[in-house]
């Protein structure tokens, strides 16, 4: 069953993380689906600008913890795959996140062109708080938009953040209200959609060449940092009582 829904109309690829009673977090389907929708969008020469965006209540609750621990599938991609085929795609990437955003479901904010957040969104990079690292590049590309000392925060303290806030530090461009949040960022997307393609890439290339290697490199970094540290006991102590904690953390949202 695919968990990432996509279509594209008027040169948009709109991408949907689909796992609404997950909250939309990841497990090992879905980085795979994301992975495989992002390669077809950026094959596909009736795309121009993607949009991605959530199902649901949630944009993404991040990873799924109750899928960690299984052996890997090698017929799916995985997690880094997912994450290069983000960082390689050449089109305009824009985030409609439209509520909840916690572990890459913040971290790969960082990854798009432009992000339009729901006033109602919180966000969370709550890796410290589960003994592990961050992901995504995040521990590239906070401190680029941010500034190292706020990005040090967020990525160090597991604190929830509001959307203003997010806004505030500069990783995402505008707050809008949540009935309005897909609505902003296809009028976003269809003033890029208006324009030359061959300009759109070259542009964004030009813009990103220097950074695309940094950020790959950095997701090779924390993958290390993260085998190093899952399974440890902080490790397992922290994702018993996180499973414990989430639905009610969840439920006050």
């Amino acid at each position: 069953m695919t968990t990432v829904s996509s279509h594209i109309e008027n040169s948009i690829c709109t991408i949907t993380l689909d796992r609404p009673d997950a909250l939309n977090a990841f497990n090992s389907q879905m980085m795979h689906d994301l992975c495989m929708a992002f390669l077809q969008a950026t094959e596909d020469e009736t795309a121009k600008v993607i949009v991605l965006t959530g199902a649901g209540r949630a944009f993404s609750a991040g990873a799924d913890l109750k899928s960690m621990g299984g052996t890997p599938d090698p017929d799916k991609k995985t997690l880094n795959e997912m994450l290069v085929a983000i960082i390689d795609c050449p089109k305009p990437f824009l985030i409609a996140a439209n509520g909840l955003g916690v572990g890459i479901g913040m971290t790969i904010l960082g990854l798009a062109d432009l992000v339009i957040v729901a006033e109602s969104a919180k966000f969370k990079a709550p890796f410290s708080s589960l003994g592990l690292t961050a992901e995504a590049a995040s521990t590239y590309t906070f401190s680029r938009l941010m500034g190292h000392q706020q990005a040090a925060w967020v990525l160090l303290s597991s604190e929830w953040f509001s959307a203003n806030q997010i806004v505030d530090m500069g990783l995402a461009a505008e707050v809008v209200p949540d009935d309005d949040v897909l609505d902003r960022t296809y009028e976003k997307a269809r003033v890029l959609a208006n324009l030359p393609l061959a300009s759109l890439v070259q542009t964004k290339t030009l813009m990103q060449q220097h950074h695309r290697p940094a950020m790959k490199q950095a997701i090779i970094d924390e993958g290390k940092g993260l085998a190093a540290l899952a399974g440890g006991q902080a490790n397992r102590e922290a994702i018993k009582a996180f499973l414990e904690k989430r639905q009610a953390d969840f439920s006050e949202l």
